[in-house]
């Protein structure tokens, strides 16, 4: 077993209208998260809107969820950003407000070459004191993490862990594989998909770093327990309810705004539904959901036996 295993939600950010960062329905949010037996959080991923932040609410972000934790689990801090310099700010900013572990992705926006992409992490963790995991979202920054590179970076004590939220599923278990034939098994492996939890725990991923567990926490950390006790049935039926669950996140249609907009906007109604936070607004220029989409999510809420 590994430090970090288990169910670690990626939080969703909570404003204030004005877009001020909501601390009290952050705290409010954590203790739900808590609760429902997550094992970790991670701050400042894609689900908290971490690329439209700036860098003074990034700061309050991580400082809260760190003094609202207290040590009870692991806080894993977003240091996502286009460049090895603007990162190591983060990097910086996030041990001094005592976070767990550092999440990071490739370099982007520029264009980089698979030998730039291992420099920028090994540069960063010659200067961080923390453990890094590694963030493979292509779908953000235009960049797989090349496999091979990944499992150096591993071997090398570079990278603690990984987030796999590439949608690759082959090349997940490849890399599984991989860490196993090479003896790396201090290092973590985490699948980013809310739909095949319960698949990945069961060929050796060390959990899943779900965003519809800003919604259901429980139902993550209900198919983390039944694959631990080997009920896999269980654990079938519950990935089933939350598969049905995640069409929340296609209540507004694609010709009206972006799937970053509906997927975390139908996170932020539902948790407002659910009395998480106490209001549902994205940063700009992500747009609202309007009355027909969230009257979707509530159905489906309800459905899922959640209101």
């Amino acid at each position: 077993m590994t430090r970090f295993t288990g169910i670690i939600p990626p939080l969703c950010t909570p404003f204030r209208d004005d877009f001020t960062i909501d601390v009290d329905s952050l705290r409010r949010h954590l203790d739900v998260q808590l609760d429902a037996g997550v094992h970790g959080v991670f701050v400042l991923g894609s689900s908290s809107e971490v690329a439209f932040l700036p860098d003074r609410q990034r700061r309050v972000v991580i400082e809260t969820t760190v003094e609202h934790v207290g040590g009870r689990v692991p806080v894993l801090a977003g240091c996502i950003d286009m460049t090895t310099l603007r990162v190591a700010e983060h990097i910086r900013v996030a041990e001094e407000a005592g976070a767990d572990a550092l999440v990071i992705t490739a370099p982007y926006y520029t264009r980089t070459h698979v030998a730039e992409i291992e420099q920028h992490f090994r540069l960063l963790h010659a200067q961080a004191t923390l453990p890094i995991f590694a963030y493979d979202i292509p779908m953000a920054v235009h960049t797989k993490l090349d496999r091979e590179m990944v499992l150096r970076l591993a071997a090398d004590g570079v990278i603690a862990g990984i987030k796999d939220s590439s949608g690759d599923e082959a090349g997940f278990s490849a890399l599984l594989l991989g860490r196993q034939e090479r003896g790396l098994s201090g290092f973590a492996v985490f699948t980013g998909s809310e739909l095949v939890v319960d698949l990945a725990l069961q060929i050796g991923a060390d959990g899943a770093v779900p965003g519809l567990a800003n919604v259901d926490p429980r139902g993550y950390v209900s198919i983390w327990d039944s694959v631990r006790a080997g009920d896999l049935a269980a654990a079938r039926r519950e990935q089933e309810r939350l598969l049905r669950l995640f069409d929340i996140t296609c209540a507004a249609p694609p010709e009206r705004m972006g799937r970053g907009s509906a997927g975390l906007g139908a996170f932020k109604a539902a948790m407002k539904m659910r009395g998480f936070i106490d209001n549902p607004v994205m940063a700009p220029p992500q747009l609202p959901l309007n009355d027909e989409e969230l009257l979707r999510i509530k159905g489906t809420l309800t459905e899922a036996g959640l209101l």
